[in-house]
């Protein structure tokens, strides 16, 4: 059996989403003085690696706690679009090349290669994101969850959420971003495990992404 990690490290340098302040990490005891190490954590839900819930967008959206565990396991496949440009749409075609998988696959997993700009102002710009048709296909093979190794299902510079809230208004579809590490997983499937913080009433939560495979 092979795990491999496809989460970024929660760190009080790392990206995050602009206008979000950034995660701080304090000690609260240590090993000297207390016996034991404890850390202070402070950080919005959205942090890093991290899902998003219907709830993120609505208000009687469905939180991430109440969902079942089994929604947050499930095959997957790695859909490859690193030929797009900056700012270019994810469509169609890109599904039609593994059509099989696609409709196998609990998870979609849409690898851009943007993961490699992970730490440079770059992570922030034009990013490639999924089209509305692309959305809709999502919602109509019923979906477990879709996931991206860029910073928002929606461009950066929009305002309308247009994907988030088409995915997210079915309350039965989670969105996980920031994920990395996408180009070692090859085309077929395999089983993939987003695991999100469990706290009350969570519109969002950091998440342990991994895939597993055979």
């Amino acid at each position: 059996m092979n795990v491999i990690d496809l989460t970024h490290t929660i760190s009080v340098n790392m990206p995050v989403y602009p206008g979000t302040e950034a995660p701080s990490l304090s000690v609260a005891c240590t090993v000297e003085k207390n016996g034991f190490k404890e850390t202070l954590l402070h950080m919005f839900s959205h942090t890093g690696t991290h899902m998003d819930a219907p709830a993120h967008m609505f208000k009687n959206g469905t939180p991430l706690d109440v969902f079942e565990a089994s929604q947050f396991v499930g095959s997957a496949v790695v859909i490859d679009c690193t030929e797009l440009n900056e700012g270019e749409r994810i469509g169609m075609t890109f599904i039609e090349r593994c059509r099989e998988l696609t409709e196998k696959a609990d998870f979609l997993l849409f690898r851009t290669g943007w993961d490699k700009k992970w730490g440079t102002a770059a992570y922030f710009g034009d990013f490639p994101c999924i089209s509305p048709e692309v959305a809709d296909f999502i919602v109509d093979t019923g979906k477990k969850g879709v996931g991206l190794d860029v910073i928002s299902i929606d461009p950066i510079t929009g305002s309308g959420f247009d994907n988030h809230r088409k995915l997210l208004s079915q309350n039965t579809i989670v969105i996980i971003e920031n994920l990395c590490n996408l180009d070692t997983l090859g085309s077929g499937l395999f089983t993939f495990i987003a695991a999100p913080l469990k706290f009350e009433n969570a519109d969002g939560a950091p998440v342990r992404a991994f895939a597993v495979k055979e």
